[in-house]
Protein backbone atom coordinates (compact mmCIF):
# COMPACT_ATOMS: atom_id res chain seq x y z
CA UNK A 1 0.00 0.00 0.00
CA UNK A 2 1.40 3.78 -0.59
CA UNK A 3 2.17 5.38 2.75
CA UNK A 4 -0.90 6.13 4.92
CA UNK A 5 -2.58 9.62 4.56
CA UNK A 6 -2.83 11.99 7.79
CA UNK A 7 -6.06 11.38 9.59
CA UNK A 8 -8.35 14.58 9.74
CA UNK A 9 -8.09 15.93 13.16
CA UNK A 10 -11.60 15.52 13.75
CA UNK A 11 -11.58 11.97 13.64
CA UNK A 12 -7.92 11.98 15.31
CA UNK A 13 -9.13 9.91 18.64
CA UNK A 14 -13.15 8.34 17.47
CA UNK A 15 -13.14 4.46 17.53
CA UNK A 16 -15.08 3.74 14.61
CA UNK A 17 -15.33 -0.18 14.73
CA UNK A 18 -14.50 -0.38 18.19
CA UNK A 19 -17.01 -3.26 19.10
CA UNK A 20 -16.26 -5.04 16.16
CA UNK A 21 -13.01 -5.32 16.90
CA UNK A 22 -13.88 -6.04 20.37
CA UNK A 23 -15.68 -9.02 19.32
CA UNK A 24 -13.48 -10.08 16.72
CA UNK A 25 -10.32 -10.12 19.30
CA UNK A 26 -12.65 -12.69 21.44
CA UNK A 27 -13.15 -14.75 18.56
CA UNK A 28 -9.41 -15.04 18.15
CA UNK A 29 -8.96 -16.05 21.58
CA UNK A 30 -7.88 -12.35 23.23
CA UNK A 31 -9.30 -11.62 26.71
CA UNK A 32 -12.95 -10.68 26.88
CA UNK A 33 -11.71 -7.34 27.65
CA UNK A 34 -8.73 -6.22 25.65
CA UNK A 35 -6.97 -3.62 26.09
CA UNK A 36 -8.10 -0.19 24.96
CA UNK A 37 -4.66 0.57 22.99
CA UNK A 38 -4.95 -2.58 20.89
CA UNK A 39 -8.51 -1.78 20.07
CA UNK A 40 -7.11 2.00 19.31
CA UNK A 41 -4.22 0.95 17.15
CA UNK A 42 -6.33 -2.01 15.44
CA UNK A 43 -9.10 0.78 14.59
CA UNK A 44 -6.49 3.03 12.95
CA UNK A 45 -4.94 0.35 11.08
CA UNK A 46 -8.71 -0.17 9.97
CA UNK A 47 -9.53 3.04 9.25
CA UNK A 48 -6.44 3.68 7.01
CA UNK A 49 -7.25 0.69 4.91
CA UNK A 50 -10.63 1.51 4.00
CA UNK A 51 -9.68 5.40 3.61
CA UNK A 52 -6.81 4.04 1.55
CA UNK A 53 -9.26 1.39 -0.72
CA UNK A 54 -11.43 4.37 -1.18
CA UNK A 55 -9.00 6.64 -2.53
CA UNK A 56 -7.53 4.20 -4.63
CA UNK A 57 -11.03 3.46 -6.18
CA UNK A 58 -11.97 7.09 -6.51
CA UNK A 59 -8.47 7.35 -8.67
CA UNK A 60 -9.56 4.29 -10.84
CA UNK A 61 -12.99 6.29 -11.32
CA UNK A 62 -11.35 9.48 -12.55
CA UNK A 63 -8.95 7.78 -14.63
CA UNK A 64 -12.32 6.42 -16.32
CA UNK A 65 -13.51 9.67 -16.08
CA UNK A 66 -16.36 9.30 -13.87
CA UNK A 67 -17.65 10.99 -11.01
CA UNK A 68 -19.06 8.21 -9.03
CA UNK A 69 -17.16 4.93 -7.69
CA UNK A 70 -18.55 1.80 -9.08
CA UNK A 71 -18.27 -2.05 -7.15
CA UNK A 72 -15.68 -2.85 -10.17
CA UNK A 73 -13.62 0.38 -9.27
CA UNK A 74 -12.78 -1.40 -5.84
CA UNK A 75 -12.46 -4.50 -7.29
CA UNK A 76 -9.31 -2.86 -9.33
CA UNK A 77 -8.16 -1.22 -5.98
CA UNK A 78 -8.02 -4.78 -4.03
CA UNK A 79 -6.93 -6.56 -7.53
CA UNK A 80 -3.53 -7.63 -5.82
CA UNK A 81 -4.91 -9.09 -2.81
CA UNK A 82 -5.86 -12.47 -4.28
CA UNK A 83 -7.61 -13.66 -1.29
CA UNK A 84 -9.28 -10.26 -0.59
CA UNK A 85 -11.01 -10.22 -3.89
CA UNK A 86 -12.05 -13.68 -3.44
CA UNK A 87 -13.60 -12.93 -0.37
CA UNK A 88 -15.72 -9.48 -2.14
CA UNK A 89 -16.18 -11.52 -4.98
CA UNK A 90 -18.02 -14.40 -2.95
CA UNK A 91 -19.96 -11.55 -0.84
CA UNK A 92 -20.99 -9.71 -3.42
CA UNK A 93 -22.17 -13.18 -5.47
CA UNK A 94 -23.52 -14.20 -2.50
CA UNK A 95 -25.76 -10.78 -2.24
CA UNK A 96 -27.07 -11.43 -5.90
CA UNK A 97 -28.14 -14.61 -5.13
CA UNK A 98 -30.12 -13.08 -2.29
CA UNK A 99 -31.71 -10.44 -4.36
CA UNK A 100 -32.56 -13.06 -6.84
CA UNK A 101 -34.78 -15.00 -3.99
CA UNK A 102 -35.86 -12.39 -2.61
CA UNK A 103 -37.43 -11.39 -5.93
CA UNK A 104 -39.10 -14.81 -6.81
CA UNK A 105 -40.42 -14.92 -3.14
CA UNK A 106 -41.83 -11.29 -4.38
CA UNK A 107 -43.61 -12.48 -7.62
CA UNK A 108 -44.78 -15.92 -6.47
CA UNK A 109 -46.71 -14.60 -3.42
CA UNK A 110 -46.93 -10.71 -4.59
CA UNK A 111 -49.28 -10.81 -7.31
CA UNK A 112 -52.00 -12.19 -4.97
CA UNK A 113 -51.13 -10.22 -2.60
CA UNK A 114 -50.97 -7.30 -4.37
CA UNK A 115 -54.55 -8.09 -6.14
CA UNK A 116 -55.96 -8.43 -2.59
CA UNK A 117 -54.43 -5.45 -1.17
CA UNK A 118 -55.62 -3.00 -4.18
CA UNK A 119 -59.07 -4.62 -3.24
CA UNK A 120 -59.40 -3.74 0.57
CA UNK A 121 -57.73 -0.56 -0.35
CA UNK A 122 -60.29 0.62 -2.66
CA UNK A 123 -62.96 -0.73 -0.02
CA UNK A 124 -61.69 1.05 2.32
CA UNK A 125 -61.43 4.16 0.31
CA UNK A 126 -64.68 4.31 -0.71
CA UNK A 127 -63.59 3.56 -5.14
CA UNK A 128 -64.87 1.13 -6.77
CA UNK A 129 -67.24 -1.44 -6.53
CA UNK A 130 -68.53 -0.13 -3.59
CA UNK A 131 -67.63 -0.88 0.73
CA UNK A 132 -69.80 -3.55 0.86
CA UNK A 133 -69.28 -5.63 -2.19
CA UNK A 134 -65.32 -4.88 -2.18
CA UNK A 135 -65.40 -6.03 1.43
CA UNK A 136 -67.42 -8.96 0.64
CA UNK A 137 -65.30 -9.98 -1.95
CA UNK A 138 -62.23 -10.00 -0.22
CA UNK A 139 -64.03 -12.02 2.88
CA UNK A 140 -64.93 -14.48 0.25
CA UNK A 141 -61.24 -14.66 -0.88
CA UNK A 142 -60.04 -15.20 2.74
CA UNK A 143 -62.43 -17.92 3.07
CA UNK A 144 -61.29 -19.49 -0.14
CA UNK A 145 -57.73 -19.49 0.87
CA UNK A 146 -58.41 -20.99 4.46
CA UNK A 147 -60.07 -23.96 2.30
Amino acid sequence: MTEPRARAARHKGQLNFESELRALLYAFGDDQDPLPETIRVLDEIVTDFIIETCHQAARSASYSRRQKIKVDDFKFAIRNDEALLGRVQDLLGMDKELKEAKKLFDVEEGRAGLERGKIEKEAKEGKGRGKRKAAKEVQMDEDDEEQ
